[in-house]
C-alpha cells in the first residue's frame, strides 16, 4: 500500500473528529459515576480496562461511519468535492466500503466484550449510522436528527459502563447539539444558509443551558462545569457569528469545525459536574490533539 492510499484511508476516517468520540465515552462514564476517587466504588483505575474498551468501540464506530459516508457520497463528491480520497482515486469505493463496514463490526464486537448492554447500544449506534449514511442525510430534518441520535447513543455507550437507570434524561443534549452542527453543515458547499445558522444558534443555547440545568439539579459541582460551558460557547458562537456575517462556504466550514471540536468542551462540562475537575481536564486534553490533527486533515 502506497503513501497516497494510506493518507486516503486516514482522510476517510476524519482523524480530528475521533478524539471527540472518545470524549463522549469519558463524559458518559463520568455521568454513570466513574471518578478519580481511589477509595470510591467506581474509581477510574479499577474501571480503566472497561473504559478503554468502550473508547475503542466508539472510535471504531465513528471512523466506520464517516468512511461509509464517503462511500455513499462518492458520486456527489466527484462533482462537489473532487479532492476527497474516493473521487481522486486514492482509495477505491469498494475497498472503502469494506474498510468502513469492518470498522463498524469491530466497534460492536469491542463494546460487547465490555458488557452485553454496551454491545446492544453499539449495535443500535451502528444501525443509526447506516441509516444516516444511506438515507437520512438527504433530509434537512431527518439528517440532523439521526446524526444527533448517533451522538446520543455514543454518550449512552459511555454511561453503559455501569448498570444505571435514567440515561435518557441526558441523551437529548447531544441530539440537540449535533442537530445544530449538522444544520450548519448544510451550507458548507454553496453557502447562503443564514436561517439555518439562526436555528443552530438557538439549539446551541438550548444544549448549553441544558447541561448547566442538569448538572446544577443533580450535583453540587455546577461551578466546576461553568468554565467549560463558557469555553464551549466561545468555540461555537465565534465562528458561527463570522459565518453569519460572511455567509460563504469557507466560513461555514469554520463554524462546522468549531461545533465538532466543541464537543470536547461539552463533554468536559458533563465530566466536571458528574466526575470532578480532573476527569474534565483529561477530556479537555483531547482538544489540542483534535486541533493538531485538524491542521492536517479535514474535519468535514
Amino acid at each position: 500500500m502506497g503513501r497516497s492510499a494510506i493518507m486516503g484511508y486516514l482522510q476517510l476516517m476524519r482523524l480530528p473528529n475521533l478524539p471527540t468520540a472518545a470524549a463522549d465515552v469519558l463524559a458518559g462514564g463520568a455521568i454513570a459515576g466513574v471518578s478519580l476517587q481511589l477509595d470510591g466504588p467506581f474509581n477510574l483505575p479499577d474501571l480503566a480496562p472497561a473504559l478503554f474498551g468502550l473508547i475503542l468501540a466508539s472510535v471504531f464506530l465513528y471512523a466506520g461511519g464517516v468512511v461509509l459516508n464517503d462511500v455513499f457520497d462518492a458520486d456527489v463528491d466527484a462533482r462537489e468535492r473532487p479532492e476527497r480520497p474516493i473521487p481522486r482515486g486514492a482509495v477505491s469505493r469498494s475497498r472503502a466500503a469494506f474498510f468502513g463496514g469492518g470498522l463498524l463490526l469491530l466497534g460492536v464486537v469491542a463494546a460487547s466484550m465490555v458488557r452485553m448492554e454496551s454491545g446492544y447500544i453499539a449495535a443500535m449506534l451502528a444501525a443509526a449510522i447506516l441509516l444516516y449514511d444511506s438515507y437520512a442525510k438527504s433530509s434537512d430534518f431527518l439528517g440532523p436528527l439521526v446524526m444527533g441520535v448517533c451522538r446520543g447513543f455514543n454518550l449512552w455507550l459511555g454511561i453503559s459502563i455501569l448498570p444505571i437507570a435514567g440515561a435518557g434524561s441526558y441523551l437529548w443534549v447531544p441530539v440537540v447539539y449535533i442537530f445544530a452542527v449538522t444544520t450548519i453543515s448544510r451550507g458548507e458547499v454553496y453557502g447562503g444558509n443564514k436561517k439555518a445558522l439562526i436555528l443552530a444558534a438557538l439549539m446551541y443555547v438550548i444544549a448549553i443551558f441544558g447541561v448547566g440545568i442538569l448538572v446544577g439539579a443533580e450535583t453540587t459541582r455546577f461551578w466546576f462545569s461553568l468554565p467549560f460551558l463558557a469555553l464551549l460557547a466561545l468555540m461555537v458562537f465565534h465562528p458561527l457569528w463570522r459565518a453569519y456575517q460572511i455567509n460563504q462556504p469557507a466560513e461555514i466550514r469554520g463554524a462546522v469545525k468549531g461545533g465538532v471540536l466543541g464537543i470536547v468542551a461539552l463533554d468536559a462540562a458533563w465530566a466536571a459536574g458528574y466526575g470532578g475537575l480532573w476527569v474534565a481536564l483529561i477530556i479537555l486534553a483531547l482538544l489540542p490533539l483534535s486541533r493538531l490533527l485538524a491542521a492536517r486533515f479535514a474535519v468535514t
